[in-house]
């Protein structure tokens, strides 16, 4: 039986005078649109790709046509794809995708079409949604319960046909251009040459970390994902928005892919530091769909529903972000090109200005030279005033961390406390800051060898996985 988790608190955010009015649109849109319509979906192999388009309507008043393409190329087992197992997994992504849209007006009923849903996956379907948007519902200032949110009704009698396939002993290697997937993609070069990588909408970051992993074209599954010109249209007149859980919509994704190309394995490159809560004393955060509730979730749901012959996991579970920071600053190959930067993924720059770019610049601080860091951000992000506010959040002085995929805050500490000892200049203005903070005083003292020995057991790492990079963290 699935495991659901039964932790999931009513969720109560402080209200705000600019976001308070975001939860009376919330009552008014649900007394205006009753429900949410799964209607179809279509799977279809053209000459060049294979694309699975969504139709999905808002109480028969907006709709919305999304649409995911995957560009043949000739590691795809196309002799071997069959439209009725490739249907149930189509269908699964189409249940992570509408969520993208039910939020816009999140009516009080989702109507399901195209096959069945038993009780056990309605309860595993409103569980990723309740907290795959708990970032959503928080800064929306809506206050609802995993009971109340949303009713799930599955109107079809067809059972999807659950798929078997011989798999290969190789992996996929979903890759965001950061540094977390270019470790796993060169820790995990010595366990097959025949390992794909997986990009969707592909940036540059993403391009150049392929080549200079040494990946051509014929070696990367490309995954092309359109919004619905419908839906952007509706945010701009003020529907609702926000965060939703893309992490599970690419896990759907992955398995898609793993069937297409008949591999065994696929790794993520989430780590322990992703369980962590964004706001403090709340099941709220912003990574949940990178989370390990979320990958065991997973993998027990598409074990009994989808398929057996699939390994997904994440490679970097065990560890935290200051040993990844660490096994990063030996690539030193990828320093010019890597780039975690979500507002400056479509100038494929480091802005400067945001969270990710700082949390990503302290954890590497106490192993990339100050000069080169520079080098890399365009500037000492430690001499930029405009961050303290940011500073204070990743440091653990505020009650919320920022809503960014960033480390823990014994992470953040830890680093700084790290690079401190290796401080001989005059202090930049965020680090004067710091060591006068509650913070420093309280980790100050930190064992830092703790911090870089620290192995999470709550993983699902085989052991040939676990020996390799067991191996890369003691080297």
């Amino acid at each position: 039986m699935i495991q659901i988790p039964q932790k999931n608190a009513k969720i109560t955010p402080i209200f705000s005078m600019n976001k308070s009015d975001n939860y009376f649109k919330f009552i008014s849109y649900r007394k205006q649109f009753k429900r949410f319509v799964f209607e179809s979906f279509n799977v279809n192999r053209t000459a060049i790709n294979i694309e699975i388009s969504y139709n999905f309507n808002l109480d028969d008043k907006y709709f919305f046509r999304p649409l995911i393409s995957i560009p043949l190329k000739p590691f795809i087992k196309q002799d071997e794809l069959s439209v009725e197992k490739l249907s149930n997994i189509a269908f699964n992504i189409g249940m992570v995708e509408l969520i993208s849209y039910w939020k816009a007006a999140c009516p009080k009923e989702i109507i399901i079409k195209p096959f069945f849903l038993n009780e056990e996956q309605k309860k595993w379907w409103k569980n990723l949604y309740y907290n795959g948007l708990g970032e959503f519902f928080y800064l929306n200032s809506i206050q609802t319960s995993i009971d109340d949110f949303v009713e799930i009704i599955s109107l079809s009698e067809d059972l999807p046909v659950k798929v078997s396939f011989n798999a290969e002993s190789s992996v996929i290697i979903p890759v965001g251009g950061g540094k977390d997937s270019a470790v796993t993609i060169e820790l995990l070069s010595e366990y097959s040459k025949d390992n794909l990588l997986l990009i969707m909408n592909p940036r540059e970051a993403c391009i150049q970390t392929a080549s200079i992993a040494g990946y051509t074209d014929e070696k990367i599954i490309v995954v092309k994902r359109s919004i619905d010109p419908v839906l952007l249209k509706m945010n701009d007149e003020g529907f609702l928005n926000g965060h939703t859980p893309f992490s599970a919509l690419l896990a759907f994704i992955s398995l898609f892919c793993a069937y297409i190309t008949g591999k065994k394995h696929i790794a993520l490159s989430n780590e322990s530091s992703a369980n962590e809560a964004t706001v403090e004393n709340t099941s709220v955060n912003h990574q949940y769909s990178k989370s390990y509730e979320f990958e065991k979730d997973f993998r027990s749901y598409y074990m009994k529903y989808i398929t057996e012959d699939v390994n997904y996991f994440s490679f970097l579970r065990p560890i935290n972000e200051l040993q990844i920071a660490k096994i990063f600053s030996k690539s030193n190959q990828y320093f010019t090109t890597f780039k975690s930067c979500n507002s400056g993924s479509k100038t494929d720059s480091w802005c400067g200005v945001c969270p990710k770019c700082l949390f990503t610049y302290i954890i590497l601080s106490p192993f990339i030279k100050k000069d080169k860091l520079e080098e890399i951000f365009g500037k000492n992000l430690f001499n930029d005033k405009n961050l303290l506010e940011i500073f204070d959040q990743l440091i653990g002085i505020s009650d919320t961390k920022p809503f960014e995929c960033v480390g823990t805050i014994d992470e953040v500490n830890g680093a700084l406390c790290l690079h401190l000892k290796n401080e001989k200049d005059r202090l930049p203005y965020l680090l004067e800051h710091y060591i006068n903070s509650k913070s420093y005083l309280k980790y100050k003292d930190i064992d830092i060898t703790l911090l870089l020995n620290e192995y999470n057991n709550e993983h699902f790492l085989e052991k040939s996985f676990e020996k390799i990079l067991k191996k890369n963290l003691n080297d």
